[in-house]
């Protein structure tokens, strides 16, 4: 008999409606929410990264939302920890766990038993790749591993730079130096949210508009005035692209134009990431609201 703790996970594309399908699915089943994103964890990083507002978690309770200051480097390894304690937080409630995010890696840590590499940290091999430029760097990584490659943002340096480490150090593929650890704790219903690309598409589109109208622009200027070019600014997609606008590398047209298209591609990588997934069920209503 199973009587392992029974956790929904959704996940799913940008702009695919997971965050309004999750807040629906936990007034329905008497659930809380614990949030799967990279950038939801920073304070600040609110019109720019589509964090929901309170008005828009209509009362459902939020975990792992403005935990850490933008200049912490806040791991999965530490996302993991964190959120589990969340979801038994949730569980002693006598409530339902819904994870929802599109970070994959956060869902490996937590959800899936994956084991983050061993590789211990190569100072040396960091300084000497810190020297590169980052179209370099992707292409060092990409010959060395290219499937690894894809499901990272080829502008993102930390990722690629600690990605290339692993790689070196262990000798196998991203894949291989995450290892799965043995059965899972949970008992997970695994939802996918995602549209037709050309759908998805419009509504990344859409996205980046509203954004605009509710200020992303001043909040960069907010966040850089306060924070400074920290990385987990200057790399992430929305800030990075109106930072180029500011500096006067672009007009605004073209920033938005270019954040549409680097959105479309971290669209791609997402979802390339939760197909290796085979227990995921794409776009279904869960089976616990049909009991």
């Amino acid at each position: 008999m199973n009587n392992k703790p029974k956790i929904i996970a959704i996940v799913g594309a940008t702009a695919s409606g997971k965050t309004t399908y999750s807040i629906e699915l936990a007034k329905q089943i008497d659930g809380e929410i614990i949030s799967a994103d990279s950038r939801l964890v920073y304070k600040g990083f609110d019109v720019t990264c589509a964090k929901p507002t309170i008005e828009e978690r209509e009362g459902i309770p939020h975990y792992m939302l403005d935990i850490v200051e933008p200049e912490v480097d806040y791991s999965a390894g530490l996302y993991a920890q964190d959120a589990k304690k969340a979801v038994y937080k949730i569980l002693a409630k006598g409530k339902t766990p819904i994870i929802v995010g599109g970070t994959g890696l956060y869902f490996r840590l937590l959800l899936e038993n994956y084991n983050m590499p061993e590789a211990k940290p190569n100072y040396e091999l960091r300084e000497n790749l810190k020297q590169e430029e980052t179209s370099t760097l992707y292409e060092i990584l990409m010959r060395s591993d290219e499937e690894g490659a894809k499901t990272i943002d080829p502008n993102d340096r930390k990722k690629i730079i600690r990605a290339i480490e692993i790689v070196q150090t262990s000798g196998k593929p991203l894949s291989e130096a995450r290892s799965i650890g043995g059965e899972g704790e949970f008992e997970v219903e695994w939802i996918g949210k995602n549209f037709p690309r050309s759908i998805l598409y419009e509504r990344i589109d859409k996205r980046v508009e509203i954004m605009l109208e509710c200020g992303m622009v001043d909040e960069t200027k907010f966040l850089l005035k306060k924070h400074g070019r920290i990385p987990n600014l200057t790399d992430t997609i929305g800030y990075r692209e109106i930072l180029r606008y500011l500096d006067g590398e672009m007009t605004l047209d073209e920033a938005l134009t270019l954040l549409k298209q680097n959105s479309r591609n971290y669209a791609k990588r997402q979802l390339t990431w939760f197909r290796r997934n085979p227990l995921i069920k794409w776009d279904i209503y869960p089976e616990k609201l049909k009991k």
